[in-house]
């Protein structure tokens, strides 16, 4: 039994409408002492007389005499000596015992209004009166029955919310510890790459220093006939794949020109001239005007043969050697290299290695000029450039995943890191017109079912607690009362006229991830209640970075 209704049994002669803890206030069995006025008595027989003697109304518990009392009440006589009187009611509401059920409190304005308000009081007992002769029966056992047995399926709801939590804060601890070994790794593979890139700038100074020492061939486009023959030979080639165009398009034009003869041929023969249609009878008149013409002949075969002749490639037809004229003229430095040849081994080799840091030593101090020219740099030294640009940017990638992976574990995943188990995923309401979608840690987004784009109402911007006081229906799924964990999605699209989109995104625990009810409480300002094993533990409360409060699954 409920030691509340226990003590309610021990003291069966307590005003109407009094609550046990409440009690002590009403011992005295000749002067009643206001609660919030200690100044102001008032006889016992006072006490629910249907009169507001008392300026907190606490000399009315078991009747609505005093309900419109609020801090803007004005004065009353007996309490003119007190400035500072309080004129708020004292007490919670008129209290209904519901034995078989939960003891409630029902509002003052509902004492004796003529309606049985058996949410609150199943025993009927606020319609004391029986005003128009009502009378409401005790329903306590019935809705205490059904109470319990809600009650009963909220606990097991609660608890296997209270698992899946755990199971979300294992998956969350499990994507973490990935996260930290991959930090680890890449810590490793960078220090490997910093001494790859190090090997390979050292590489690249001396591919660079045995470039500067060398004495290269002249890559000079030659003389000015070696030029023209150039020129030449393009313009030709140039003209010949334009014959052979030009000549295809000839030839389907004159296959099109005489199928279309056919045609009009087989279309003079089979008319009929005796149908009259001027039209038709006009067109057999130019086409006959049109076959008695003389033609000139396209093409002929000894034409075509030429065409073929010229439309091959010189290189088939040898009339023109271009290879006789393309031969380049010998350098300065081809000869030196040509004498060379000449020179023992032993002397060629010393001999090439001393101009080689004659060079070098010429270049570093300013007196020779490097090449300038980029197509004489030789395969190794632009191997060995590349190599060491693949490995700097390999590198800098390293180095961006890692900064990525540091400011993944430093952001704030809520309690146990529990919403990073949830990141990514989504879930969804049909509401109406629209079809709204959370992404957990990611946005929020208002889908119209009549087609076209998407309306972005926020991104998330970091996880926050408001404090919320609120009914909860009797199916668990509502927000209830205390503070509650709540997510921040800002910066949607803007609206026209308006500010940019946002959702506040309030929390509270139940057995599966789903959206209860979406508001717009201001222009483009939206709320959604939403229910998640995440914000439970395994005692049913729900956590938020300000504390603990109680959810009321």
């Amino acid at each position: 039994m409920d030691p509340t209704q226990l003590v309610v049994a021990a003291e069966p002669s307590r005003p109407r409408g009094i609550g046990p803890e409440h009690a002590k206030f009403y011992k005295s069995p000749d002067i009643f002492t206001c609660i919030s006025n200690p100044s102001v008595t008032v006889s016992v027989s006072q006490i629910n007389d249907d009169y507001c003697d008392c300026p907190d109304g606490s000399d009315e518990p078991g009747t609505s005499a005093c309900s419109y009392l609020s801090d803007l009440s004005p004065s009353y006589v007996s309490d003119l000596s007190s400035d500072n009187a309080s004129r708020s009611i004292a007490l919670p509401g008129f209290y209904c015992k519901n034995k078989g059920h939960q003891p409630a409190y029902v509002p003052f304005l509902s004492v004796n209004d003529g309606v049985c308000d058996y949410d609150l009081c199943c025993d009927g007992s606020d319609e004391w009166a029986q005003v128009g002769g009502l009378k409401c029966e005790n329903k306590c056992n019935e809705v205490g029955k059904a109470w319990r047995k809600q009650d009963e399926q909220r606990k097991k709801s609660m608890g296997l919310a209270g698992q899946k939590r755990k199971e979300l804060v294992a998956e969350a601890g499990r994507l973490r510890k990935q996260v930290e070994d991959r930090i680890q790794s890449l810590e490793t593979e960078i220090q490997g790459s910093v001494l790859k890139v190090k090997s390979l700038e050292t590489a690249l100074a001396d591919a660079e220093k045995q470039e500067r020492g060398k004495v290269v061939r002249s890559t000079g486009t030659g003389s000015k006939v070696g030029t023209l023959v150039q020129m030449a030979k393009d313009r030709i080639e140039e003209l010949r794949e334009t014959l052979v165009e030009v000549r295809t398009q000839r030839d389907e034009a004159s296959a099109r020109l005489a199928e279309l003869e056919h045609l009009l041929t087989t279309f003079k023969a089979e008319y009929n001239p005796n149908f009259n249609d001027e039209g038709v009878k006009r067109a057999v008149r130019d086409w006959e005007e049109y076959a008695a013409r003389d033609k000139p002949a396209i093409g002929d075969a000894a034409h075509d043969r030429d065409l073929d002749e010229i439309s091959k490639p010189d290189s088939e037809t040898g009339v023109i050697k271009w290879s006789d004229w393309e031969e380049k003229e010998e350098s300065d430095v081809d000869v030196l290299y040509k004498i060379e040849e000449y020179l023992p081994t032993p002397v060629r080799g010393w001999v090439d290695q001393k101009l080689r840091d004659l060079r070098v030593l010429l270049i570093e101090n300013g007196i020779l000029a490097a090449s300038a020219d980029p197509g004489s740099e030789s395969k190794h030294l632009t191997d060995a450039r590349d190599a060491l640009k693949a490995a700097q940017e390999g590198e800098n990638n390293l180095r961006d995943e890692l900064t990525g992976h540091q400011d993944d574990l430093n952001k704030d995943y809520g309690v146990n890191d529990v919403f990073r188990a949830l990141k990514g995923r989504c879930i969804s309401k049909d509401a109406g017109e629209y079809n709204y979608e959370l992404c957990w840690l990611d946005r929020t987004t208002q889908k119209s079912k009549k087609g076209g784009s998407h309306t972005g109402m926020g991104n998330f911007v970091r996880i926050d607690s408001i404090t919320v006081d609120d009914d909860l229906p009797p199916h668990g799924k509502g927000l209830g009362s205390g503070v509650r964990v709540a997510l921040r999605y800002e910066n949607g699209q803007h609206c026209w006229n308006g500010p940019d989109r946002s959702t506040l995104v309030v929390l509270a625990c139940a057995e599966q991830d789903e959206v209860w009810k979406i508001t717009e409480e201001e222009k483009c300002v939206y709320r959604m209640e939403v229910g998640t094993p995440a914000v439970c533990d395994v005692s049913g409360n729900s956590k938020g970075k300000a504390g603990e409060a109680k959810d009321e699954l």
